[in-house]
């Protein structure tokens, strides 16, 4: 088959690969239902999250390697068929271990899809147009994010099982793959000698670079920490049950998909830099709604506010990181996508941090430095571009 580096014709393949990144952000609503099926404490239920977003810290610079012997599109390939071991790992065996292995092969396909996924969109789109194609690519797989809990919540009602929704995950992870093999993308040639280990994390010797790598990490931790932390706020202070208190994740969603939307059009008017410190205000503002709130209602405005303001900044740090260097994007790549190892460290450190203080308190206060590096950055990045 003829390569193609046709927009029209390869968007519909990629938004498919784009909504498949998503289910990694299923891992919230699948923690919370785990840790009611086999009585886990807050800090070993922590552990799921930890076992999926630790491999973003081992997996992604041997990815952007990768990228370099096979190709972005083969790569994404891959991530795609260990995207589906993952879902059927539960229904052969549904325990504690059973669910851990399911965790460690969705942490290893979504590594090797977030590092692949996102310069392979650079190979369709000029580099001022990238941020806002990213942030399409986001708001697609928000639609994901958004229907999981949901979903699953709806599964667990009707058919008395939220792992059904692993069916629907594996089919969509398969057409996703078949839909990608018949429309190949054209790249540069893979190239295994461009670059080793030493010179890939010589990289963040680059200040820039490595704030966005630091950026990266904290937007991650916030973004999977509210993921886990809003039902649990739900629970502790509104008096929610299990299965109500599991639709605050997706509010969350909600609010982080409509971001990604508007982004898609604000991002090309007012630029990266706006955008951002729009983003960090309202991040603020939730965070502190979160911090003192006690009703339901407070609680959600919150939680909706960290979903807005989370939206687009990750697009925004991804692509200044591909400018900084462009000539070793598949490097910086793995080196961002290292970044997402933020989503084990936060959940496991929020777990523990609520454990201690008896209190949904200690986890948001786990989030607070997070939270005031972004603001820090947001006004000394040049992320208008």
């Amino acid at each position: 088959m003829k390569e193609i580096n046709s927009r029209p014709r390869a968007l519909f393949p990629l938004m498919l690969c784009f909504f498949a990144m998503g289910f990694v952000d299923s891992v919230g609503v699948a923690t919370h239902y785990i840790r009611a099926d086999f009585q886990l404490s807050g800090t070993l239920s922590g552990l799921f999250a930890t076992m999926v977003f630790l491999w973003f810290l081992a997996g992604a610079v041997p990815a952007g390697l990768l990228m370099n012997k096979i190709g972005r599109r083969k790569t994404v390939l891959w991530s795609l068929l260990l995207t589906a071991v993952a879902f059927v790992v539960p229904f052969a065996h549904y325990s504690f271990w059973g669910m851990f292995l399911s965790f460690a092969f969705l942490g290893l396909g979504n590594t090797l899809m977030q590092v692949s996924l996102n310069p392979l969109v650079g190979n369709l789109v000029s580099p001022e147009k990238l941020p806002g194609m990213l942030t399409l690519g986001q708001f697609v797989k928000a639609v994901c994010s958004l229907l999981a809990p949901v979903a699953a919540g709806w599964c667990a009602l009707y058919w008395q099982d939220w792992k059904i929704l692993y069916w629907f995950f594996l089919a969509e992870a398969l057409l996703a793959f078949g839909a990608l093999a018949r429309t190949p993308i054209r790249e540069a040639p893979p190239n295994s000698a461009q670059t080793g280990f030493k010179q890939a994390f010589g990289l963040l010797a680059d200040s820039v670079i490595l704030s966005c790598f630091i950026g990266i990490i904290c937007h991650v931790g916030l973004d999977v920490g509210m993921n886990m932390a809003a039902p649990k706020l739900l629970m502790e202070r509104a008096g929610l049950g299990v299965a109500a208190a599991g639709y605050g994740s997706g509010v969350y969603f909600l609010w982080r998909t409509a971001g990604c939307l508007a982004g898609v059009f604000l991002l090309g008017r007012y630029g990266g830099q706006k955008i951002f410190r729009w983003s960090m205000g309202l991040i603020v503002a939730g965070w502190l709604l979160l911090c003192f709130g006690q009703t339901q209602a407070v609680l959600y405005a919150g939680i909706s506010c960290v979903g807005l303001g989370n939206a687009n900044v990750f697009p925004v740090i991804f692509s200044q990181a591909l400018w900084r260097s462009p000539t070793r994007q598949n490097e910086v790549s793995g080196l961002m996508i290292m970044g997402l190892v933020g989503g084990a460290v936060f959940p496991l450190l929020m777990g523990a941090a609520a454990d201690f203080t008896s209190s949904q308190a200690g986890a948001m206060g786990v989030l607070a430095p997070a939270i005031g590096f972004l603001c820090v950055f947001s006004r000394r990045s040049p992320a208008g571009r």
